[in-house]
């Protein structure tokens, strides 16, 4: 039977206190801290830069957050099962760069470019699980290396391959119309150009919630992090849920680096993706509420730490401060969320194991 709550595979919720129902329920939600911080940022940066709720600054915000949330998203089911991908924004260059390669000098056309390099995205992501799983080293580590691996090979494989580490001019290959309607489609309102990467957040935003609390998938996700050698002894599928959470990480990199790829019709080897790092995602789902322990957290809690970030750093750059604030308030962010963190994983060690 699937129920509304994470299977508890070690500590055993509390019972809600008499009289306190809603609240007990509130504070039970992995997402609640961000929440608060979001009303609260909102607030703020509403009273310093009006035009942050304008059409404009609504869009600059939504497409922001949906980057960010893309990759959270994903990053968040993984610190649920008690995992780290520093890999997604470098996967997310290195799968652009392969597109670009195979329609700028192999003479592909975009639909069958993009297939092969979600292919590779995917074989980085079981490589990752597979090394992870019969290792046993850590995740961290791991997809550090894959991080080192994937940045030195896409640059020295463009400049061996293109002669530059920069790719251009693709806008005219067959089936970039039809790319570009999937991946940068825009609805224009007021002076705000809305981009279609916030439908395809919201959209993999609501996937993730209901297969991470309504399928056996996500009771498995949630036993990985909690308790990992019960769950194994219980006959979850741990390896195969490793190399499905890290398969997913690594498609959401691509994901991300086709969005930027159609959007600006080029890619540097070695640069960023739009302004997003493996860091970031991290960052983003801890805010939304997911233990670094694992065993706790949230989709939703993951997009609604994107839409944080990007409120803070649209409202830094619309009130005219220094950009480098956002540094300092993202750091104060992340810092308050950890400690509410460390509270619910108190909270959750006190209760004694069934």
């Amino acid at each position: 039977m699937i129920s509304g709550r994470p299977p508890v595979f070690g500590a055993r919720p509390a019972a809600a206190p008499p009289g306190r129902p809603f609240l007990a329920r509130a504070l039970g939600r992995p997402s609640l801290p961000a929440v608060v911080g979001l009303v609260v940022v909102v607030l703020f940066f509403a009273s310093q830069a009006p035009d942050l709720l304008s059409p404009f600054g609504l869009a600059g915000v939504l497409d922001t957050a949906a980057l960010l949330g893309i990759g959270g998203v994903a990053v968040a089911l993984l610190l649920v099962a008690g995992q780290f991908d520093l890999s997604v924004g470098v996967v997310a260059v290195s799968s652009s760069l392969l597109t670009a390669l195979l329609i700028g000098y192999a003479g592909w056309s975009t639909w069958p470019a993009l297939a092969v390099s979600l292919l590779a995205a995917l074989l980085v992501g079981v490589v990752n699980g597979v090394l992870v799983v019969n290792t046993g080293l850590p995740s961290f580590l791991v997809t550090l290396a894959t991080f080192l691996i994937l940045q030195g090979t896409s640059q020295a494989g463009a400049q061996a391959v293109a002669g530059a580490t920069r790719v251009s001019g693709l806008d005219q290959t067959p089936g970039w119309a039809s790319a570009s309607t999937v991946f940068d489609a825009t609805l224009e309102a007021g002076n705000g150009l809305f981009s279609i990467s916030v439908v395809w957040w919201l959209g993999l935003t609501a996937l993730a919630t209901w297969a991470l609390w309504r399928t056996k998938f996500g009771n498995a996700v949630f036993a990985c992090g909690g308790a990992r050698q019960a769950a194994r002894e219980l006959g979850v599928p741990v390896r195969r849920t490793t190399v499905g959470l890290f398969c997913l990480t690594a498609s959401a990199g691509w994901l991300l680096g086709t969005i930027t790829l159609i959007r600006l019709g080029s890619v540097q080897a070695g640069g960023p993706t739009s302004f997003v790092s493996g860091i970031d995602f991290i960052v983003v789902a801890v805010i939304g509420g997911c233990l670094l322990t694992g065993g706790y957290g949230s989709a939703i809690g993951a997009a609604v730490g994107a839409l944080l970030y990007a409120v803070a750093r649209q409202g830094i750059t619309l009130a005219g401060w220094d950009p480098r604030w956002f540094q300092a308030l993202l750091g104060a962010l992340l810092l308050v969320a950890l400690l509410a963190n460390g509270v619910v994983r108190r909270r959750l060690k006190a209760v004694p194991r069934s």
